[in-house]
């Protein structure tokens, strides 16, 4: 925010350390300074003021007298709805955490013999998996007699890619392994989206107007005639 890099400027002309955490801040009667340097609701310098002045001020305007650089000399405050900030500033932290989630290899197991119910749940599972950002690896084990048969697994994981549609990407083909055949896919958010778009435009276009071919005048036009 503006007000904080001001805060933080005016800190560094004076030879002190940046302002604390926002859950450290001091606000109105916690201020403990005798004068501040104080920036008003809109970024505006307003000088050196005494606190009780201060706090007369942000009161007028019905907001909070907030200590954003208390190391300056005098400490710097600013005019805010404090409650906002913090919301701001905790929504700020929250969608850093989101991003920097690392991201994972997934696992999900088929059998060349599962049933729909269970295939369906797995898919599932899987395209959770892909939507938040994971790369899944699928797997299908063989027991006994269906070595015999690696083409059933072959079936299985077509499948899944169908059921999985665009926002699956093959990273590594199916390839078997001993007993079990796997395959990895990651996201492929950018063509899901895509897919979606054109998927909409396709109904949009196919509903259009619905007496698009009727003649002017409809069927009372040919009451008349």
């Amino acid at each position: 925010m503006l007000f904080i890099r001001e805060a933080i400027a005016l800190a560094q002309e004076n030879n002190v350390i940046a302002a604390p955490r926002s859950d450290q801040h001091r606000i109105n009667d916690r201020i403990r300074a005798r004068e501040v340097r104080l920036i008003g609701p809109e970024g505006d310098q307003l000088g050196i003021k005494p606190v009780p002045e201060a706090l007369r001020l942000a009161r007028s305007f019905d907001l909070d007298l907030v200590e954003v650089a208390p190391n300056a000399s005098p400490p710097v405050c600013r005019v805010m709805d404090y409650g906002k900030f913090r919301y701001e500033e905790a929504q700020k932290a929250k969608e850093s955490r989101r991003k920097s989630v690392q991201i994972s290899v997934k696992e999900v197991k088929f059998r060349p013999k599962i049933g729909k119910g269970d295939f369906n749940t797995k898919v599932r599972h899987l395209i959770g998996f892909l939507e938040d950002g994971h790369k899944v690896k699928v797997t299908l084990q063989f027991r006994g007699r269906e070595m015999a048969h690696p083409e059933l697994g072959s079936k299985i994981l077509d499948e899944v890619l169908e059921a999985a549609g665009p926002l699956a990407r093959v990273d590594n083909q199916a390839r078997l392994e001993g007993r079990s055949m796997s395959m990895v896919l990651s996201p492929d958010k950018k063509a899901a989206e895509a897919a979606k778009k054109a998927e909409a435009a396709a109904i949009a276009a196919a509903e259009g107007p619905s007496n698009e071919n009727e003649l002017p005048g409809g069927e009372d036009a040919e009451n008349e005639d």
